[in-house]
């Protein structure tokens, strides 16, 4: 064939090869029309110059600007921020089907922990069952209120603890004990033991593993950005998570031994705990049961990790926010004086009759959520949110901590108001999407139940039981807020979940009527 007969060929297809590519990229210019609107992104670091080292407030000052749906670039990770209570509502309940899946940050890696993780499966049999498990036998409306008891009188030790402390002049760390109290209450119904003394350093210790973990999974880390560097673990965070949980196994190691003992004795039957332990090890027992011994210290770790540090950090939180605020401690007090009977310690039936403490609770969760960004999901398929295409894998981020000071949805968003809760029947249970401290749907945090109990019993004992004061001289106005990044579940965005550390002491008062003898037992607390 000669030159000039190759010619009429090569137009025709030329032409179709140009009609292809170019129906190509504009069909990619439509799809990237239809993104979420965001921050130009720089070449291969995205924009992870723009976090800032307080991810959740850097994400709300751009979300001003671009919207309450956001479209980020975070090294090698696609991201979608929400921040807004209409569009969170799309993710965690009308999308929920496709997005209750999980980004894994590198850290969760360690021991392999995110594939037997309650917090990291993806919705499958696996994670449905150990979530029936928790639920049953730890966070159940029935099994909560058989362990009434239980929870009133660990409270009630924690008292006699503040007690001797203030007859000491001793100073106090409300955080500490607060997670010491909850601790034991979770060790009891998952061992029917009590892990640790209040009174000794070992409580200490176990906050420093349990905090440990989470600081670790909360550093930036860059295999959550690039994921190629997973396997050299280039700033050992993996590293380090797997030295703290292996030692919380060596922990649960011994209780499980202990107890496999007991049952080899018979003594199970005569004597039986009906905790949780025993439920995963009858579970273990039946025929094509897939729960194993590395699953069941993986429940245990998800349980003690997440369920004391969240509970206390907001016990802590509310304290710091009504020592700043004593013209709202007077109205807790006040209310505590009124309904509780002089000389009784409150219970939790008092609770719901103690509409202001309920609303200091709320109103602490509001402003500091235990996870200023509710665990990344990933969208398991591409889906659209409010008319934009969110591509299948995309990162998905809910800033709660965003929603929670949003002026569009609260006066005075940055101020301590409980008051505004009494007019008020928003709730913190997942149906009310302003207030998502706990999430919502399928992935609700499953210790919310027991949350609900412990707070504010714990918070009211030690308000209705003690004075409370900072020491030396220092004015509530003058207080300033000394926040740490701490503890954060990071994603390959970078964010999370945290829990603040105050890093304070607070005093205690005994109060017996007399200003005279009030007992002033602590160091000057900045917050």
């Amino acid at each position: 064939m000669d030159s000039s007969s190759a010619i009429p060929l090569f137009f025709p297809v030329f032409l179709c090869a140009f009609t292809l590519c170019f129906s190509l990229l504009w069909a990619r210019t439509m799809r990237t029309s239809k993104s979420p609107p965001g921050p130009t992104s720089l070449p291969l670091i995205g924009n992870l110059l723009q976090l800032g080292i307080k991810p959740h407030e850097s994400l709300a000052e751009l979300a001003k600007i671009y919207g309450p749906l956001m479209a980020l670039k975070l090294g090698r990770a696609s991201t979608v921020i929400v921040s807004s209570p209409s569009i969170a509502r799309q993710v965690l309940q009308t999308q929920d089907h496709v997005l209750a899946y999980r980004t894994i940050p590198d850290a969760i890696r360690a021991l392999n922990h995110h594939e037997e993780s309650m917090t990291w499966l993806p919705p499958n049999q696996q994670w449905r069952s150990l979530r029936k498990l928790c639920n049953s036998h730890i966070f159940s409306a029935q099994h909560l209120n058989a362990n009434t008891g239980v929870r009133e009188k660990k409270v009630n030790d924690l008292l006699k603890f503040v007690h001797e402390k203030a007859m000491m002049k001793e100073m106090i760390d409300v955080g500490q004990v607060a997670f010491a109290t909850i601790l034991n209450l979770i060790s009891y119904m998952s061992f029917s033991v009590d892990l640790i003394d209040v009174r000794s350093e070992t409580v200490q210790e176990f906050k420093r593993v349990v905090r440990g973990v989470m600081d670790e999974v909360g550093k930036p880390n860059i295999a959550d950005y690039f994921p190629v560097f997973r396997l050299v673990d280039p700033q050992r965070i993996r590293r380090r998570t797997s030295m703290h949980l292996e030692k919380l196994n060596e922990i649960f190691e011994e209780l499980i031994e202990r107890r496999l003992q007991s049952r080899d004795h018979q003594l199970q039957s005569s004597n039986s705990s009906n905790d949780l332990l025993d439920a995963l090890l009858d579970n273990c027992q039946k025929d094509g049961s897939k729960l194993s011994k590395n699953t069941i210290l993986t429940l245990l770790q998800d349980v003690f990790i997440a369920g004391s540090d969240t509970s206390s950090s907001t016990i802590e939180w509310a304290m710091a926010e009504l020592l700043r605020n004593p013209e709202k401690m007077v109205k807790a007090k006040a209310e505590l004086r009124d309904k509780i009977r002089e000389g009784k310690q409150i219970e939790e039936l008092d609770i719901t009759s103690l509409l202001y403490l309920q609303a200091v609770v709320k109103e602490t969760l509001r402003l500091h959520p235990p996870a200023p960004l509710l665990l990344p999901r990933r969208a398991q398929t591409d889906v659209e949110l409010c008319g934009f295409n969110v591509p299948k894998n995309t990162q998905v981020l809910v800033n709660v901590w965003a929603i929670g000071r949003d002026g569009r949805v609260w006066k005075n968003p940055n101020c301590f108001e409980p008051e505004r809760f009494l007019e008020s029947e928003i709730g913190f249970k997942g149906r009310d999407f302003e207030l998502l401290p706990f999430g919502a749907g399928r992935r609700i945090c499953p210790g919310l139940p027991l949350a609900d109990r412990m707070v504010p019993l714990i918070l009211g004992a030690l308000l209705h039981r003690f004075d409370w004061e900072i020491e030396g001289g220092v004015k509530a106005e003058d207080l300033k807020w000394r926040r740490s990044l701490g503890s954060l579940y990071k994603s390959s965005a970078s964010q999370s979940r945290a829990c603040f550390s105050l890093l304070k002491m607070i005093q205690a008062c005994m109060l017996d009527g007399s200003s005279s003898s009030r007992k002033y037992c602590t160091e000057q607390c900045e917050l």
